[in-house]
Order: structure tokens, then sequence, then C-alpha cells
């Protein structure tokens, strides 16, 4: 038998194994090899699974099941799976008859694997070609008789005829075929779009150059011209492309022509007469394809395997395959000893990419969080992310050689074409044609009983009826004549844990709420949640006043809502109750599904805290206070998670145990996370931020490891609708919502930015896609940056500006705002003007109307806050355009600014009842400069400082900044 370290073990018998197991249940091995060298006993899950067992690992446990029933489970020890048995021993209890060894069915098994496993080292070739290099002694002999079709390949590899080759050299540099093709959208991390090849017709030798723009082609076959005849000491005579625009330049016929290349080009609309060049391409990409698939790394890494093909004509002899590795596959580097520490780590986590060119070493890319493997039988797969090409060269013991070969001149052959025999995929799937996860989250009741997780979703089940019928949501009653029942519906779904490993299962039932009908199964519901804004106003206070912050959780929240009409619901299947299988569920309570759930639970809260004394505030309808003598306490509910703020924590305390007694609460404490958002306390007050939430989107959509930059945009872009190559408008729109809520949350100096994004969403290019991805490098620059909230000043200010038509594609003109408290921001905007304005002044006063709705929802809101001070003063906002205040204050019109009437009408309103006041700042202090324009490096730290954005902590930053 074959080990992983490349030993032997010598196979003792074979025979048959009964282990016992924990559950009470005997399961029976056969074909078990005994081998006294191996320390431990070994099983192997896919066997298992093709015998018809279920293996179902769930972070350190798993549990074996067949048919759906339960057989035995086992735990993570030691970095293995471990099978319990009784006195957890299989020896004891083996019934192992020593027979003659069969070495064709000990190899055969080996063999199939390994088969599989040279297949995938030599980037999924052909298994005839597999099955030649081993006739040639170039491989070691392996069994294809079992070869199974790999799946990879199928998937990742379609065909359609060729057609006749007319003329072969057999000459080494006789004719040289070349192409260029690029990545489509999914360039390299180096910028790189396209690459270049060139084939030697003769030994079908390639050269693959990665290159930038269309216009390094002639660069490119300059290189390739020098090294290849340099090294074979031979002259390239024909040179054979497609009439692309890099080959048809004025430079690059001179350069052929004083060389004494004959440039052969193919007839227009013809690419099969460079069938070679296309046809390589195809292979390269097949290739990449499945390398990338079967390693799952980031597609940005898929050039790296290009650079890798036989050149045993070119050469003149075989190469070596003894390093080879599978490409893509999870290894370990060593640490260099002069970076070595004496307790560190001696190796790091890195993902192969081949050799080096030029260089007695390995491409490896450093990979962090991954348990390593140095080399996998099976397919690997590793988290999808991009990153910057970083590489650490890893020492081999045989170093490169240079090429040399030999050749005679060109004939002329005319063959028919051999069709292959291997599976195809259609083209054209056709509009039945769909994908299933086989694995997923089970659809209905029954399926998750017959599905090998049937233990772990009966225990969420019976969960979610426990809290039902603690709840009293329903009693069961004979269906009235005239009424119909509602269905219902089993919701699963597994609850992950960061590291993708599963924390809990959840199961909810959820009434089927589309089937009611509106004036008798429900008439309203609408249910408010409270703004963002409310929440970072509350923390300012918080910091301002000192205030104590915890927080809460409703479990089953919508539970509690009690309904007002008939409705009428099916019994839970698997919950039927005995001796009354003909009765309904009547709800009493609402229930998961219905539409005016959410409306009842809010109800039912606003119903509760009116009887203890709150009062809910005006501007917010899910924001309540209560005050009693210096005490105060505020609680801020977003649907079933609340913050509870107080002037101590007796008042907090004293609020806990009100709301424990009239719902099932979960108390977690001080303040941690809400909406995503983290909240910091030290000794200044608050601080807001979404490192974590940053982190997660940098990682899921593989801009991890791209390097930093200092500002979100570019001054020097021009961005405009998009005429040439769109890329994928779903992962935009899921990468720019992602920003959004970024923005929307905590991060104002990135909202010009998203908001000038966001009008490309329905067509993006190139240029907006490269914009998008520097705000994801620039908040890796600042991901310890949060709103630091502290006690001065405890007045609100705003800020206020507009950038006048930047560039001729655009029509209107930007607005922006921002205001503060206690030190950092609480509300801002930035946003296209919907009016058009013919001056600066006149996109600077629509910018100053749109600033000053937000103060007079601000001075209502602090009205129903006790601790503000009373009467609430008016808001100052600053203006960095003198002409616009003037025109605010102004109380006299002309005809050429009629159209702008209406926002004087409201700016003279709100001046006129004290609710704001106006004044001038220079615009270099105008910290709503960001919120209208791109800015540069130093007005962005100072900006972002302005508005209160500043590191949590000073020593997490780093990195190399661009």
């Amino acid at each position: 038998m074959f080990m992983g370290n490349a030993t032997t073990s010598k196979v003792e018998g074979k025979g048959s194994v009964t282990l016992k197991l924990t559950s009470g249940k005997e399961l029976v091995l056969s074909n078990v090899f005994h081998v006294p060298e191996i320390s431990k006993n070994l099983i192997s899950g896919p066997v298992l699974s093709n015998k018809g067992f279920k293996v179902v690992i769930e972070s350190d446990k798993f549990v074996i099941t067949k048919g759906g029933v339960y057989v035995g489970k086992g735990y993570l020890n030691e970095g293995l799976f471990k099978l319990s048995t009784v006195n957890n021993s299989v020896n004891n209890y083996a019934i192992m008859n020593k027979t003659e060894v069969d070495e064709s069915v000990a190899t055969s098994m080996y063999m199939i694997d390994l088969s599989h496993l040279w297949h995938s080292r030599l980037g999924h070739l052909n298994f005839r070609s597999l099955q030649r290099m081993m006739n040639l002694n170039m491989l070691p002999k392996i069994s294809m008789s079992k070869m199974t079709k790999c799946e990879t390949c199928v998937e990742s590899k379609y065909t359609s005829h060729p057609h006749k080759s007319v003329e072969k050299s057999n000459e080494v540099l006789g004719l040289i075929h070349t192409d260029l093709c690029d990545f489509k959208a999914t360039p390299t991390r180096g910028g790189k779009n396209y690459y270049i090849s060139f084939i030697d017709d003769c030994s079908k030798f390639c050269y693959i150059y990665l290159i930038h723009t269309k216009d390094e082609a002639l660069n490119m076959f300059k290189t390739y011209k020098a090294e290849v005849e340099n090294q074979l000491d031979k002259k390239i005579k024909i040179l054979r492309s497609d009439r692309g625009g890099e080959y048809e330049s004025h430079e690059f016929a001179e350069f052929c022509s004083s060389h004494g290349i004959v440039h052969q080009t193919t007839a227009p609309y013809t690419p099969q007469q460079n069938g070679v060049a296309e046809r390589k391409n195809r292979t390269l990409k097949n290739m990449i394809n499945s390398m990338l698939i079967t390693s799952g790394a980031p597609h940005s890494l898929g050039v790296k395997p290009c650079n890798q093909s036989p050149y045993e004509l070119w050469k003149g002899r075989f190469p070596t395959f003894k390093r080879t590795k599978v490409w893509g596959c999870l290894a370990k580097v060593q640490v260099p000893l002069p970076k070595r520490t004496k307790l560190g780590p001696k190796t790091i986590d890195c993902i192969y990419l081949g050799p080096a060119k030029n260089s007695a070493a390995y491409r490896s890319r450093i990979f962090r969080n991954i348990f390593p493997y140095k080399d996998k039988e099976k397919s690997i797969s590793i988290p999808k992310k991009r990153g910057n090409d970083d590489i650490t060269p890893q020492d081999e013991s045989n170093p490169c050689t240079n090429p040399n070969g030999e050749g005679t001149s060109k004939v002329q052959i005319d063959i028919e074409p051999r069709r292959s025999k291997r599976g195809k995929i259609a083209k054209d799937f056709g509009p039945d044609y769909m994908t299933f996860n086989v694995e997923g989250e089970p659809l209905s009741y029954k399926a998750a009983m017959d599905s090998s997780e049937a233990p772990y979703w009966k225990e969420a089940i019976q969960s979610e009826i426990e809290s039902i019928l603690q709840n009293n949501t329903w009693i069961l009653v004979d269906l009235p004549s005239g009424h119909k029942t509602i269905g219902y519906k089993w919701i699963f779904k597994r609850k992950l844990r960061p590291d993708g490993m599963i924390e809990k299962y959840k199961a909810r039932l959820v009434a089927k709420g589309y089937r009611q009908k509106e004036g008798q199964d429900f008439f309203d519901t609408y249910s408010p949640v409270t703004r963002i804004t409310s929440i970072r106003t509350l923390m300012a206070i918080a910091a301002i006043h000192n205030l104590e912050i915890h927080q809460m959780d409703v479990k089953t929240a919508f539970l509690n809502g009690e309904l007002d009409e008939e409705i009428y619901m099916q019994q839970p299947e698997g919950f039927v109750v005995k001796g009354q299988e003909n009765k309904v569920c009547k709800l009493v309570k609402s229930l998961y599904g219905l539409k005016q759930a959410p409306k009842q639970w809010h109800e039912k809260f606003d119903q509760t805290l009116l009887s203890q004394g709150f009062q809910i505030n005006e501007c917010d309808k899910c924001v309540y206070v209560k005050q009693y003598k210096n005490t105060c306490v505020i609680i801020c509910l977003y649907v079933d998670d609340m913050l509870i703020m107080g002037t101590n924590l007796d008042v907090i305390n004293q609020t806990k145990t009100m709301l424990n007694s009239s719902f099932d609460m979960k108390d977690l404490g001080r303040a941690d996370v809400i909406l995503g958002i983290k909240i910091h306390q030290n000794s200044e007050g608050y601080i807001l931020s979404q490192s974590h939430y940053i982190e997660k989107v940098l990682k899921k959509f593989g801009h991890y490891e791209d390097r930093p930059v200092v500002t979100p945009f570019d001054p020097s872009t021009s961005l405009k609708k998009n005429q040439g190559d769109s890329v994928a408008q779903l992962e935009y729109t899921q990468v720019l919502g992602s920003l959004m809520y970024i923005m929307n949350c905590t991060r104002p100096d990135i909202a010009y930015t998203v908001s000038k994004l966001s009008r490309y969403s329905h067509n993006p290019g190139k240029d907006h896609w490269y914009a998008l991805v520097r705000v994801l490098r620039y908040l890796k620059h600042t991901i310890q940056y949060g709103l630091h909230y502290t006690k001065f000043p405890p007045v609100i200010e705003g800020y206020c500006d507009a950038n006048w038509i930047s560039n001729n594609s655009e029509s209107k003109s930007t607005s922006g705002y921002v205001f503060m408290l206690g030190g950092a921001s609480i509300s801002w905007k930035s946003s296209k003007q919907t009016v058009n304005t013919r001056s600066t002044m006149e996109a600077e006063f629509v910018a100053l109307d749109k600033a000053v709705e937000e103060p007079e929802w601000l001075k209502s809101f602090l009205e129903g806050i006790p601790l503000w001070p009373k009467p609430v003063t008016a808001i100052g906002i600053h203006c960095d355009s003198m002409a616009a205040l003037t025109r605010a204050k102004n109380q006299i019109y002309n005809g050429k600014s009629r159209h702008i009437r209406r926002h004087h009408n409201t700016l003279k309103d709100l001046l006129k009842n004290g609710i704001i006041s106006i004044d001038y700042i220079k615009s270099k202090e105008n910290i709503a400069d960001p919120l209208t324009k791109g800015l540069n490096r130093e007005q962005v730290i100072f900006t972002s400082m302005g508005m209160g954005l500043k590191p949590i902590q000073e020593s997490l930053l780093g990195g190399n900044l661009t």
C-alpha cells in the first residue's frame, strides 16, 4: 500500500471488521486491509458514501446515517474525526480473517485515485496522452482500466468540430502561429487584461506573455524572437496571425520585413485559417478552467498556470514530472532562515502556483486562515478570493534548463480530422435547464425528515413548536362554516459561523400569508422601524451625558402580537394531535408570515411600554423615553433588537426586569453590535465602526489581499455612461449594495463615490468597476476607522456644499451635507440635484435648501428627548458660498431665478421660525467637501477627521499605500 510520505507498507491480510458503535448498532466493513505498520485505524468517508451511508460533518462532530436512519456519530480529535465505538477500540471487536493478500484489489483501489491525481497534476490532461506518457516511462505505471470520467473536465470543456489543417512545418521556427486573447472582465491582479501566444508549428511548443494593452504585441514578439532564436540558433521564417489591429500596424509590418519574416494573415472573419493558435487558446482556457474549478482559486489567478506546457520536441528530450503538483493545491512554504523566529512557525500556508520561470523555485501565493494540505488526490477547494500577485519562492533541487531542439523542412499534409469520443456538453441548454444544490437546505418538512441531517432538523423543529405552544399562539377548534384555512410552510436554515462551519440548525413555522384576503384576514400592515440617524444621534447624546448602553433581544418577537381577525390554519405536519385530526388551529396571536404580524408586534410593544410610563418620540415611533426624578431611560427598538440607554445601571436593570416580565427576552449585556455596527466604549465616549463587516465584504468579494489606497475616488477620473464592454451587473450591484450599507451606517467619507457609482448600476463598464474596487481598497486602508462621539461640543452644527456640473456628460450638480453632534457625524447625504442650475451660486443655493430639511427633523426629534435642554436652539449651517448666503437672506427675486423660488421660500420660513441659522465658512474648512467631489490625500484626511471619522486604535493601521 502506498503511503502519503511516498513509502510503502505491506498488506498482511484482508477481511471483514465489525464495529460496535455507541449507538448500539453494529457496522460491518468488508474488504478491509490489515496493515500492521499503520498506527491508526482509518475509514474512508467517500467509501462509506458509495455504500449508501450519509456522512454529515458539523464543526467538531459528524453523524452517519443510512436511509434516514441514525447509525453512529463521532467527534473531532487532534485534527481527525474519530468514530465513537464501544471502549473506543476497533481491535477488540474486529473479526479479521488473515488471508492471502489480493494484490489486484489492493493496487486497483489505489490506482484509481492515482490516475486522477496525475490527470489533475498535468492540467487535466486527456487520458490518451496520459497513457502515452506511461508507455514512454515518463510517469509511473498506473491502471487506467477503471478510470471514470472527470466531472471537472465535463463541466469546463466542450468541443465543436475541428477544421482541416492544410499545412504543417517540420522545422522548428519554420512557422510560428500567434494570437491575442483577453480575460474579459477578469484581469490579473497586476491589471493585465490580455495574453499573447506564440506556437511553433513543428513542436507545438508554446510561449505565453501577459500584457496590459494590445499595443504591447510587437514588443512581446521582439522579446520572443530574441529568446528563441538565440537559444535554438535558428531563425523565424513565417509568422501567421489573424487580422487584428495589433498585427496590422505599420511598425509590425516594418519589423517583419526588416528581419526577413513572412507575415501571413488570415482572410477576414475566418479564424479557422489560424487554427493552431485558436485551438491553443481553447486548450489553455480549458486547462485554466479545469484547474480553477478543481482548486476553487479566484479567476484572477487563472493566468498563472498558462506558462506550463510540454516541450519534448523543443528541448529534444522528455520533461520530468517528479516535482509536478496539482495547480492550486494547498501547501506549506518554509520560512527563510533570516526571517524565522525561534518560537514562531517555520512554515506559511500558501497556494501552489507552479514552478518559477528561469529559477529553481516554486511559485506560491501566501494564503492565511486555511488548513493546508501538501497534495490531495481528490478535488481541492479554497475560498474564492482575489488578491495581488504576491509570490513566495521555494528552493527546488533541479534548476531550470534552456530549451534546445532540432527540426526539418515543412511539408504539405491533408488529413481527415479525428473525431473525439469524449463526452460533450450541449451549448444550448434550453429554457428548462436548471441547476440544483443537492445538499441544500430542505424545502419541506418531509425533505428535512428524509435528509441525512434529520436528527438536527428534528431538534430545531421541536424547539420552534415548544416556543409556539408556550406562547399560546393557537387553539384547536372545528373549522366554522364559511371559513377557509391558510396553509403553512417550514423554513429551514443553517446558521453558519464566520469560518463557514455550522453553528446552529434553525426551523421556523411560517403561515402562508400570501393567501390572506385584504379586508377579511387583515386590514393594515404598516410597521415602523427606527432610523439609523436616530441611533447615531442617541449614541452622541449617550456620550455627552455619559449614559450606560445595554442591549436585549426579543425571542420569537412576532409571536407576541395579538390578532383581531379570525384566521385558521392547518395543524402542522408531524404535530397533529391524536384524536383531533379534523380540528384546525385558530390563531390567537401572530405567526411569522402573516401580513399583519409586524404591525401587531409593534402595537403590543407600544401598549406594554405605554402602560409602564414610557412616552413615544413623535419623530421616531421606535424610540421610547421615560424620566423619573433625576433618572432617564431611552429604548430604541429595531424589530426585535433594542438598545437600552440609562443614566445608571439601576434604571437599566429595572427596565430589563419589566421587559422580561412581558416578553421572552435575551439579555445581551453591554451593547456590542446593532445592525452590523460595532459599538466601542472608551473614557471619552462611544465609537461606532464596521471593521468586522468591512473585512467580511472584502473577503466575500475577493479583495482582502488588495493593496490599500488613501482616497476613495481619484479626482482625475471622469465617469461616463458605458459605451463599451459591460461587466457583470449582478456582482457590481452586490458590491455596491454592501458599500451603500457601510456608507449609510458609519462612513460618510465614501458617500459621494457610492452615490455617483450607483447611477451606473443599470449598465456598468470597466471604468465603473475599477472605481468600485478602489472604494474597497480605500476601506481596507481605513478598516479601523470609526465615528468617535465625545462630550464636546454638545451642540448640533451642519455643513453643506455643492459641486456645479463637474463634466460635460452631466447636466445636474451634486449636493452634500453633514450634521455633527458630540464631535462626530450623525446625519449626512450626497445626491444629484433634481433641478438644473446655471451657475455655482444656484447650485450652492439648492444644496443649502436640501440641507435645511434635516435640521427641522433633528430639532423635533430632540424635543422628545428629556436630557436635551429646552427650548432647542437654532441649528447652525455653514456654507462656503457668500453669494448663496446673500441670496438666502434676500427677499427680492429677479426673473433669472424664478425656477428656484420654491427653495427660497423654504429657507425663508425656517430662518424666520428660528429653526436654522446660516453663516459663511472658508472652502478649505468645509468638511462637507468630500460629499460633492473627489479629493486628494491631505483633504481626505482633514475632512474625515473633521467628521469625527478616526482610527479606533492607531497601532492597528498599516500596509503599503498607493
